[in-house]
């Protein structure tokens, strides 16, 4: 019986960076349905702004239903009674607590620099749980959640992924000389969960050494999972991208214990909408590796092959690492590639 995919095509460039990622993975013979749905402000708008969340119920029905979901970037209104973004919105109704983004470098953009390590972010709670509070008409509070449960889950998967990948560090990031109970949390639970693999070391960073470590000396974290809580991983892991040379290379999951999340790591982009000139690549490995995720890790390697050969040979590449080539140029390279590493 084949697997199940709710897509979501997002606002801004989320349709064309997203109808690039279905054309790969159907062109590389994915089992996998794919079934469109909508999810995000631009539809919100157009309905009247009458719900009180971006994602429809009948798009919400259907994520129940399907074996996993790729969201494309949406928007987020930015003001005070606006619905919360699509993002934390399903990470918090699927308990998807790991939101996982691995930072790569590629040769030809970056070769001043060989990065290779993985950002682990706790997703439902922290600042993101949108708890705020107006004291005053001059003050508000916002309040930061973190629970040792939540924490613990979210460690134990960061573990896990060190495990399955042979990597020797974690590296915590926080900022516990200042947030000393709630940071104090989660470094216990990192902590006791690192413990259970020998050798697996746990290196605890302030978050404000931590920015100025990534731009001074980022080769350290090779080999590393960086973990920790949701608004510093958010940060940390937007210079990451900086580093390797554009956002626009970032895949990212977010993955809980019955379900996952894909998306490109950065936003919908308006000013580019409807422009073909905007970076596929996000997108891209973010659905192959969800084809992996529904049991295609032969699609998952075969796209990934072909993505690094197309960006290192510069060919075929976006303006924002250095070419030319439109948003569907890019694609159909990678296409071609990646069905040739499939006849292999």
């Amino acid at each position: 019986m084949s697997k199940k995919a709710t897509v979501i095509r997002g606002d801004g460039i989320g349709p064309e960076i997203v109808d690039c990622m279905i054309r790969v993975l159907k062109e590389c013979n994915t089992q996998t349905e794919i079934i469109l749905a909508d999810a995000g402000s631009e539809q919100w708008q157009k309905n009247g702004e009458k719900d009180p969340t971006y994602i429809p119920e009948s798009t919400m029905k259907l994520l129940e239903t399907t074996d996993a979901c790729f969201k494309g970037p949406t928007t987020t209104i930015p003001k005070p009674g606006a619905p919360r973004s699509v993002a934390v919105t399903l990470r918090q109704k699927f308990e998807l607590y790991s939101n996982i983004r691995p930072i790569k470098t590629y040769k030809r953009i970056t070769p001043s620099h060989d990065l290779d390590f993985v950002c682990f972010r706790e997703a439902t709670e922290g600042l993101y749980t949108g708890i705020e509070v107006q004291l005053t008409p001059d003050a508000a509070i916002a309040i930061r959640k973190i629970t040792r449960q939540g924490s613990r889950r979210f460690a134990d998967s960061a573990v896990s992924w060190a495990k399955k990948y042979n990597m020797k560090k974690l590296v915590a990031i926080t900022k516990r000389n200042i947030l000393k109970v709630t940071d104090g949390i989660f470094l216990d639970e990192v902590s006791a969960a690192a413990a259970t693999i020998p050798g697996l070391e746990v290196q605890e960073l302030y978050i404000d050494n931590m920015m100025q470590q990534l731009v001074v000396n980022p080769s350290q974290f090779n080999g590393a999972v960086l973990v920790s809580t949701n608004l510093f991983m958010d940060i940390v892991s937007e210079l990451a991208s900086g580093i390797i040379g554009s956002i626009g290379l970032v895949y990212s999951s977010n993955m809980g214990d019955r379900y996952a999340m894909f998306e490109a790591a950065h936003g919908s982009a308006p000013s580019f909408k409807g422009q073909n000139k905007v970076n596929p690549t996000a997108a891209i490995l973010s659905g192959a590796w969800m084809a992996e995720y529904l049991g295609e890790q032969h699609i998952k390697d075969a796209v990934f092959s072909a993505t690094e050969q197309v960006i290192n040979e510069g060919k075929a590449v976006t303006f924002d690492i250095g070419g030319s080539a439109t948003t569907t140029q890019m694609a159909d390279a990678i296409v071609e590639l990646a069905k040739a590493n499939l006849r292999k």
